[in-house]
Parts: structure tokens; sequence; C-alpha cells
């Protein structure tokens, strides 16, 4: 059970006019800096990064904090002014994603130094590990605490992949004393309410953005010359290679689609302690159905590259087994590039099916394979959809997101603090 503080005050801060100015960003397994589609790097990443960016751009001083994980790397790095990530040392360099929880105490630690250095008005933690440090400062610091999860245990559990007690017991802890816990969609706060017991009120949905600067409709032949793709279809899936993603699922409706023309680029790589095995059974998968040499695998990309890809493509495949957003659908859309994808989490909100894509509810190839037959039989519908989803997609900005978090964070400096008496 909770219980109330006493609301923290700022000295000297008109109550009517709440703000904030420096902000502490926990990132403690997956660094902005990072490629994504490398390692454990993901949409995390891009989320961290571009949501750091446009608040230092609104004046939100934004300090991300990650593990050192190469101790050639400096102690900080000046990405742009107001934005800066710093490296904590915090248990050896080189662990796998399984080992970090044991480096988490140290890292809080180290943390807990540097805000002593530079205080700041909030915490935001990302994902459970960050969840579980962010928690401890929050009660040493007496700081609100804001929590986004990225992905949750037992959404995943209930998808194929099971996670540790360890995590599902934390993510419980966390979400029972986070003062605001972000949402992405409306699924993911049924899912933190329904599998959690999350407090409605302590849940706000602030949508991911997308830079469409770099992600906007383009010329699709000028995007396949670049690439090399030659005037055929071309089915597109991006993402780290790892079970949760589903890339078996996108091999397999290239072969139900019986179409020899047809080419599946794969722009990713083996992530996690699953991934090189998932790699060679989607190799494998491939041998057996015949379809090898359809398939170009490219490793992965920066991230403003992805645009020609996207361009370059005439669907993008996102059969994922859980998705709390789906950036990759969001950044296809804006390029105008319809999405078929599984009808899952916030991949439901974000795609308005048969509108500016396709919602695949049996996550199996041949069901994939239908939707995609319909778009590349129909290139009047490919295109509507397109264009519409480039339309929808221009309603998620980063800027608007930083906006709302800023809102956020401001409340909270100036209303009480949830307590769980940790």
């Amino acid at each position: 059970m909770t219980t109330i503080r006493n609301p923290r005050r700022s000295p000297g801060v008109d109550p009517s006019v709440p703000s904030v100015t420096e902000l502490a960003v926990l990132s403690l397994h997956s660094s902005p800096l990072t490629q994504p589609g490398t390692g454990d790097s993901g949409g995390m990443n891009v989320y961290v990064r571009e949501l750091a960016a446009s608040l230092a751009q609104s004046g939100v001083g934004t300090t991300v904090y990650v593990r050192s994980w190469d101790p050639t790397l400096p102690h900080e790095v000046a990405v742009e002014p107001g934005f800066r990530v710093v490296h904590v040392p915090a248990g050896p360099a080189a662990l796998t994603k399984e080992q970090l929880p044991e480096t988490v105490d140290a890292f809080t630690d180290g943390v807990r130094r540097e805000l002593a250095l530079r205080p700041v008005d909030v915490i935001h933690a990302n994902y459970w590990l960050s969840g579980v440090a962010g928690h401890r400062l929050k009660h040493q610091l007496d700081l609100p605490l804001v929590s986004t999860f990225h992905t949750l245990a037992r959404v995943k559990a209930e998808t194929g992949d099971p996670e540790p007690q360890r995590r599902i017991d934390a993510e419980a802890e966390v979400i029972g004393c986070s003062d605001v816990i972000l949402a992405n969609s409306v699924e993911e706060v049924a899912q933190l309410e329904t599998l959690y017991g999350a407090d409605p009120t302590r849940i706000e949905v602030v949508p991911p953005g997308v830079e469409h600067a770099f992600f906007s409709p383009g010329d699709r032949a000028g995007a396949r010359h670049a690439l090399g793709l030659g005037d055929h279809p071309v089915l597109l899936f991006v993402g780290r290679i790892q079970p949760l993603k589903g890339l078996p699922v996108a091999v397999g409706a290239l072969a139900e689609l019986h179409r020899p023309d047809a080419e599946l680029v794969v722009v990713g790589g083996p992530s996690g302690a699953d991934g090189e095995a998932e790699l060679r059974e989607v190799l494998a998968l491939a041998d057996h159905l015949g379809v090898r040499h359809q398939i170009r695998f490219v490793p992965p990309q920066p991230h403003h590259l992805l645009s020609t890809y996207y361009r370059a493509a005439d669907v993008v495949l996102v059969p994922s087994r859980s998705e709390s957003f789906g950036l990759v659908a969001l950044e296809a859309a804006a390029c105008g590039i319809p999405v078929v994808a599984a009808a899952v989490g916030g991949l439901r909100t974000l795609i308005d099916h048969g509108r500016t894509g396709f919602l695949v509810e049996q996550r199996e190839p041949a069901a994939f394979a239908a939707a995609v037959r319909t778009l590349l039989a129909d290139p009047v519908l490919a295109t509507r959809m397109g264009t519409d989803a480039a339309v929808r997609a221009q309603r998620y900005t980063w800027s608007t997101a930083a906006a709302r978090l800023r809102r956020v964070y401001a409340d909270l400096t100036q209303r009480s603090l949830v307590d769980c008496a940790a």
C-alpha cells in the first residue's frame, strides 16, 4: 500500500508557474550513442536520444546516465547544447544483458555521486533495470520518479518470451512507487493496469515521435537505385534478429507469396542471448522453404539512413510477438509505405487497419502473405494506404512528446510524491 509524502517545493519557485530545468534520464543498459540494431540497441535508443535532444532544445538540461561498457569511453559526451551523456562505471565492461542486474547497485551509487554534483528536478528511468536504480534514487534524494518500461515481462510471457521472476517482481515494485508511468499507447495502459495493477491516475500516454526531416515520402526508383534493388516486389523487415521480432514469420510470408521475383530485405543484426541461434534458425528455415536466394541481409544501418530502405520497399513487415509501440511501423508510415503488422500492443493504435496498412490477428505466414499479396496486386490501394499513413504519421513528433513531458515533469515538482515506504 502506498502513502503520500509532504509536497516537494523548490525554494523561490512560484508554484503557479511550474518548471523543470534539469533532468536525469537513466538508461543503464542501452546508450543513445550506439547504433540501433546492434547488440541490445533498438527502439529504446532512438526514444532516449530523440527525446533528450528535443527536451534540451526546449530548455530542459538533460543528462542521460548509462553504464560504461568500454573503458576507453570518455566520462562525459556533450551531444548537443543541453544534452549530454555520462558513462557510469558499474561492473566489468563486457557483460551480457542477462548479467546486468548485478550492476544495478554500483550504477545507482555512481549516479547518486553524479547528482550530488549536478542536482536535478526529476528522474526519468527507462527499462526495468533503470527503474530499479531510479526507485532507489527517488527515496534517497526525495525526487519524483517517471518510468518508461518499453517492454513488460508479463506481456512477453503471454506471447512466449518468459522473463525471470526477478524482473517481474522488480517491475511491479517500480510501478507501485513511480510518480508517473509513461505508456506509449492505450494498449500499454491496459497492460499496466491488468497485469500489474497500476494506478490509472498515475499513467500518462505520451507516444514517441518520428523525425520527419529524415522520414518522409520520397522517390522509390531513386531509393532502389541507391540500394542496388531492381524493379521487383520488395518486402522489408527492420529490427534486431531475436525471437521477439518474429523474422521467421516474414521469411514464411515470402515463401507463401510464391513469387520468385520478390525479395525480402532484412536490416538488422543478431541481438541478445538468443540472437545468433535465431539467425541460424532463420537461415535453416529459408533453406527449407527454398527462398534463401530471395533474402538480402543488410547489417544495422545508421538510423537516418533507414529512410532509403523504407522508401525502396513495397511493404514493411512487423511480425513482432509484442510491441509497446512500434517505431519501425511509424517510420515506415512517415515514409509513405504501408505496413503489415501483427495485431499486438501499440501497433493496434498506430495502424489504421485497411486504411494505412493491415493488422494480422494470427501471426501466421499465410495471413501476412495474404495481406502483402493484396497490396502487390493493387498498386492504387497501396499508394492510397501509403499516402494516408504519411498523413497519419504527421501527428507524431518528438517536439510534441517533449512538450507533453515538460508539463508532466513540471507538475510532479508541485505535487505530493508517492511513497511505497521502501
